[in-house]
C-alpha cells in the first residue's frame, strides 16, 4: 500500500465537531451525509468524519462542567478499544460497531471517517484489559508520563513491541469497520511537552506506530494528524508517515485567526505534494456551535469567507465543513461549490506566494501540465483598497502579453494594462483571476 496512491488531492468533507461538538448522532451523521451525497458531491466533496468521544454515552451532558468528562461513561471493549455509543449509534449495537453506518455512507458514494485521540483509554490501563493477540495487559503498554493537556480519556502508548500490537488492533478493527478517514488528535503538536527536552513527546514515535499499523490493515485510510501548529522542522516526517497535518490550533469565525494562516501558508507551502497535505484546519462557516450550548451563524463577513475560501483552495489544503449542512443557504451553498475554485486543488496545481506585508497578499497557483495560472489579490486591510502585481513577478515568460483576467468569484472579465495586474479589492476580501 502506497499511502501517496490514495489522497492525491487534498481531502474534501466534512466534520462533526464545528456543529455538534461531542454530541453528534447516528441520525445527525446521516443526514449530512444525505445532503452531501446529492448537493455536494458532484463538486469533489466526500469524507463524511465523526470527531471526539463517539465511544461517550455521557457527553454533552455536563457540558457547563466539562468539554470532556473525566473517567466518563464510556464505551470500550474486553481488549481496551472504544466502541461506538450504542444510545447515539444503534446500529452498532450487536457487535457490528460502526460498519453499518460506513457501510450506509459507502452506499451513497461517500467516505467514511472518524476521530481518535493518540493513545490507550486510561480505563483500559486501570482496568488491566488484555492487549489482542498478545500475553500483555494493557497498564503495561500504557505511559502515564504523556498525557494529553486538555482531555482525559488517555496516555501515551510506549514504543514497544506490545504497544505496537495495541495499535495494529484498533486500526485492524477500524478497518474491519470499513473506515477511510482518521483524524487522530494530541499528535501533531502538544504545548504540554513543548518546552520539557526531558520529557519528549511520546505523538512523534506514536505517528510511526499508527502509520505501521495503517499499513498492516491493507486497507487506504488517509490519516489526518491534529493539533497544530505543525514543527516546520518536522516536515519531512509528517509527510511521511502521514497524509495531512494541522498547522494551526482550532480555527474559528475570527478575521484575526484568517489573516494569521497567510503566515502559516507561506511557511508551508513547499511541503504541499502528491498525499501530503498541510491543513489549515476547517472552514467554519454556516450554522455552527450548537453541541457547545450556542448556536451561531458564521461571524466572518461574505468577504471573509470568500478570503478563508480562496486561500485554503490556492494553498491547496484540504477542505473540511464544519457546518451543520442540512442548514446551508444559498450564499454558503456557491461559497462551498465554486467548481473553478475548487479546481485549484487538483493533481497538478501548485500554489505559491508572490508577496504579503500587512496590508495585501498576492498568490499563483499554477497547473503543471496545462501551464493554466490563477491569481488572487488579498486585501488584509481594513479599507477597500488597489492592489496591483507586475506579470514578470508572477512569470517572467508572461512579462510582455497581454492578458484577458477572468474573476472567478464575480465572473467578470478584465484585462492586464501596461504589463501588470491591478484590481479594487473590499477590506478583507480577495480577487481571483484566471489569466488568458
Amino acid at each position: 500500500m502506497d499511502k501517496n496512491k490514495f489522497a492525491l488531492t487534498p481531502p474534501m468533507g466534512w466534520n462533526s465537531y464545528d456543529y455538534y461538538d461531542t454530541t453528534v448522532t447516528e441520525e445527525q451523521v446521516k443526514a449530512n451525509a444525505e445532503y452531501m451525497a446529492e448537493h455536494l458531491k458532484k463538486y469533489g466533496w466526500e469524507y463524511i468524519i465523526i470527531d471526539i468521544e463517539w465511544y461517550s454515552n455521557d457527553a454533552g451532558t455536563r457540558r457547563e462542567e466539562y468539554q470532556y468528562i473525566p473517567f466518563g461513561d464510556d464505551e470500550m471493549d474486553e481488549y481496551g478499544r472504544f466502541w461506538p455509543s450504542p444510545n447515539r449509534f444503534p446500529s452498532s449495537v450487536g457487535g457490528d460497531g460502526f460498519k453499518p453506518l460506513a457501510d450506509y455512507i459507502h452506499d451513497l458514494g461517500l467516505k467514511f471517517g472518524i476521530h481518535i485521540m493518540r493513545g490507550i483509554p486510561r480505563q483500559a490501563a486501570h482496568n488491566h484489559c488484555k492487549v489482542l493477540g498478545t500475553d500483555v495487559t494493557a497498564d503495561q503498554v500504557a505511559d502515564p508520563s504523556s498525557i494529553c493537556g486538555w482531555n482525559p480519556d488517555m496516555y501515551g502508548v510506549r514504543a514497544t513491541e506490545a504497544g505496537q500490537a495495541y495499535y495494529d488492533s484498533i486500526i485492524s478493527l477500524y478497518a474491519d469497520w470499513g473506515v477511510d478517514f482518521i483524524k487522530c488528535d494530541d499528535i501533531c503538536d502538544s504545548w504540554l511537552y513543548r518546552d520539557i527536552p526531558q520529557m519528549p513527546f511520546s505523538g512523534w514515535e506514536e505517528t510511526k506506530m499508527l502509520h505501521r499499523a495503517i499499513e498492516k490493515s491493507g486497507r487506504d485510510i488517509v490519516l489526518s494528524l491534529s493539533p497544530g501548529p505543525a514543527h516546520i522542522d518536522r516536515a519531512r516526517e509528517y509527510c511521511k508517515y502521514a497524509n495531512m497535518w494541522r498547522i494551526t490550533d482550532d480555527l474559528w469565525d475570527q478575521w484575526d485567526l484568517i489573516k494569521n494562516m497567510f503566515v502559516r501558508c507561506e511557511i508551508w507551502q513547499d511541503h504541499v505534494r502528491e498525499g501530503c497535505f498541510p491543513d489549515c484546519d476547517m472552514l467554519p462557516v454556516g450554522k455552527l456551535g450548537k453541541g457547545f450550548g450556542q448556536e451561531w451563524d458564521c461571524r466572518l463577513t461574505k468577504e471573509e469567507q470568500k478570503t478563508m475560501m480562496t486561500l485554503w483552495c490556492m494553498f491547496r489544503s484540504p477542505l473540511m465543513i464544519g457546518a451543520e449542512l442540512t442548514m446551508l443557504d444559498e450564499w454558503t451553498i456557491h461559497l462551498l461549490t465554486n467548481s473553478e475554485l475548487l479546481a485549484l486543488m487538483g493533481e497538478t496545481r501548485k500554489g505559491v506566494q508572490i508577496m504579503r506585508d500587512e496590508k495585501q497578499a498576492v498568490w499563483k497557483n499554477t497547473d503543471s501540465e496545462t501551464g493554466e495560472l490563477a491569481i488572487a489579490l488579498f486585501n488584509l486591510s481594513d479599507e477597500i483598497r488597489e492592489i496591483s502585481v507586475a506579470l514578470i513577478e508572477i512569470d517572467p515568460e508572461k512579462a510582455e502579453g497581454q492578458y484577458t483576467l477572468y474573476d472567478i468569484w464575480d465572473r467578470t472579465q478584465a484585462a492586464t494594462v501596461e504589463g501588470r495586474i491591478t484590481a479594487t479589492v473590499p477590506a478583507h476580501g480577495v480577487v481571483v483571476y484566471k489569466l488568458s
